[in-house]
């Protein structure tokens, strides 16, 4: 009989796939609704709309799973992982907005892209759990 431990880590194990296979197909189709205009459809506005909504769908479905995973978490994960999101969520807004006033003033010579924006929140957070993680072990 399987301990109380052991389920959990199966469950663990488990949402931490199925997170990945949510954010897989994101990115995918994320690809698709941004290039599928440029080289698969041109000019086909319905289909440009129809593959932005299942990418808001999929984007949708990826959250809700996310929020599954961090309330499957124990304790000390789920604090590094709050922690890791409130130093994201911060360095994209301050940074954010400090960038795109940089480009509004036309201090910096190329246009403020929120391509940088979503890279810079990435690698914040990833960061964060890997320093968090540490902090606790």
């Amino acid at each position: 009989m399987k301990t109380e431990q052991s389920e959990w880590r199966t469950s663990t194990k488990k949402n931490t796939r199925h997170l990945g296979y949510w954010a897989a197909a994101w990115v995918v189709s994320m690809a698709v609704a941004s290039f599928g205009h440029i080289y698969f459809w041109k000019d086909n506005t319905v289909l440009t709309i129809l593959f932005i909504a299942i990418n808001t769908a999929i984007g949708v479905g990826m959250i809700l799973m996310n929020r599954k995973y961090n309330n499957n978490l124990d304790e000390m994960q789920r604090k590094v992982s709050m922690d890791a999101m409130a130093v994201a969520l911060g360095v994209g807004i301050v940074g954010g907005l400090s960038y795109s006033l940089l480009d509004q003033a036309n201090v910096i010579a190329f246009h403020a892209d929120i391509s940088h924006l979503v890279m810079l929140i990435g690698l914040t957070y990833i960061i964060a759990i890997f320093v968090g993680t540490n902090r606790y072990k």
